[in-house]
C-alpha cells in the first residue's frame, strides 16, 4: 500500500473527527474532510478529542469532493455505506487507497453511492439497526487496510510485550 488515505464527506460531529485523526495520526494515513463541516475546526470537542496528534497529522481540506477525485486520478476509492452488498474485507486495499465516509446523520450522497457501485462496502452488522459510529468505523476499515498490507510502517512488537506480565 501507497499511502492509506482517510475521507470524510461532510462530517456533523467534531468528537467522531477528533477520534478520526487521532486514529489517522497513530496509522500514518492521511486525513481528507470535505466541506461543508458541520463544526469549526477550533472547535474545543475536536481538540480535545485529537488530544495532542493534531500536529503529528497529514490533513487536507476541498470544497468538494470532485476536488479530491481531480487531485488523485489514480487512487482507488473505497466507499462505506450500509447499502453496499459487498463486505468491507472483500475489497483489496492495495496501492493508493482512500476509504471514504459520509456524513453521520445521512451517510454518502445516493448519487455517489450509484455512480460508484462497485467500490461500495459495508461492515456487517445487525440489519435491524442503523448504523455503527463513524469513529468507530473508520477504525474498522483502517485496520483492515492496514491487515492485508501487513501493517507497513507500523510498529507490530513493543518492547512492553517482551515483558513477563
Amino acid at each position: 500500500m501507497q499511502k492509506l488515505n482517510i475521507v470524510l464527506h461532510e462530517p456533523e460531529i467534531p468528537q467522531n473527527t477528533g477520534n478520526i485523526s487521532r486514529t489517522c495520526a497513530v496509522t500514518g494515513a492521511a486525513l481528507h474532510i470535505i466541506r461543508p463541516m458541520g463544526f469549526t475546526v477550533t472547535d474545543a470537542h475536536l481538540k480535545r478529542a485529537g488530544l495532542d496528534y493534531w500536529n503529528k497529522l497529514e490533513l487536507y481540506y476541498y470544497d468538494h469532493i470532485d476536488e479530491l477525485f481531480d487531485r488523485y486520478p489514480s487512487g482507488k476509492f473505497f466507499f462505506f455505506t450500509t447499502k453496499a452488498k459487498k463486505c468491507y474485507t472483500e475489497a483489496d486495499y492495495s496501492g493508493e487507497v482512500f476509504l471514504v465516509f459520509g456524513k453521520e446523520t445521512k451517510g454518502l450522497p445516493e448519487e455517489l453511492l450509484k455512480a460508484n457501485s462497485e467500490s461500495c462496502v459495508r461492515i456487517p452488522m445487525l440489519e435491524t439497526l442503523r448504523s455503527l459510529n463513524l469513529s468507530n468505523t473508520v477504525a474498522i476499515a483502517a485496520y483492515e487496510a492496514l491487515r492485508q498490507n501487513g501493517y507497513k510502517g507500523l510498529e507490530t512488537k513493543s518492547e512492553y510485550f517482551k515483558r513477563e506480565i
